[in-house]
């Protein structure tokens, strides 16, 4: 019984960690990437030993990474889709 009562208080302190790391990414502009980064690093992290909330936020702050240089990626591909053609000579 004990040990049920323990793995239960875990699971909440997970759980409220989780949502404050929620809760301070909750612009949008930052949470690009953080949610999908956060599931994958959790599973990761649970699967590694039992990490899942250290997993949770390597993943939210790769997860952020990637998506902000796709983005940055993307506007540099339309920059130059929409430049002007250069003079011909």
């Amino acid at each position: 019984m004990r040990g049920n009562f323990q793995g239960e208080i875990k699971m909440k302190q997970t759980l409220i960690v989780l949502m404050l790391g929620l809760f301070l990414c909750s612009d949008a502009a930052n949470a690009k990437g953080c949610i999908k980064g956060a599931v994958v690093g959790a599973v990761a992290g649970h699967v590694a030993g039992h990490h899942a909330v250290a997993g949770a936020v390597a993943g939210c702050a790769v997860g952020h990474a990637v998506a902000k240089k796709q983005e940055q990626d993307k506007k540099a591909a339309e920059k130059l889709q929409n430049a002007p053609p250069a003079p011909a000579r």
